[in-house]
């Protein structure tokens, strides 16, 4: 099965729930397990919350797209951003970091996104925006429910 959608959407807190039943939704076609509905959505749930309160620092301007192919073997999920960037990508994926300190903010949750994905590549570069692409594979009990 090969398939794509490709969706935009405010950078409002709001739209991080609405971006992880759209993931759900379009995972449905390959029939998966909850666990990886589960895994997916939490990484796309992150993924989105870093452009809203990093990327565009809470304001509703710009947009947040999210990508999604599905292929015979996994899922490819990007989601892109135009906001202030990253200057320091390694810097933003250490455990725990964000650009936030003074906020009760946990980390960007890139930790996150490396565990429950299969791969997770940042690119970004300040005032440009940042593009986080993922991977998850369809395992072994993933393809049991096919």
């Amino acid at each position: 099965m090969n398939n794509r959608m490709e969706l935009s959407f405010l950078p409002i807190a709001e739209n991080e729930a609405f971006a992880r039943m759209v993931i759900s939704a379009f995972l449905m076609q390959l029939s998966p397990t909850m666990s990886m509905i589960s895994e997916v959505r939490t990484a796309v749930s992150e993924a989105v919350t870093n452009a809203v309160v990093h990327a565009y620092d809470g304001e509703r301007k710009g947009k947040i797209y999210l990508r999604a192919t599905l292929m015979e073997q996994k899922v490819e999920i990007e989601v892109e951003d135009f906001g202030c960037g990253i200057a320091d990508v390694a810097q933003a994926m250490t455990p725990f970091y964000t650009s936030k300190p003074d906020e009760e903010r946990t980390g960007m949750g890139f930790s996150l996104m490396l565990s429950f994905m299969d791969g997770v590549q940042v690119t970004s570069s300040p005032g440009n925006g940042t593009l986080v692409k993922m991977t998850k594979l369809l395992h072994e009990e993933d393809l049991d429910a096919l």
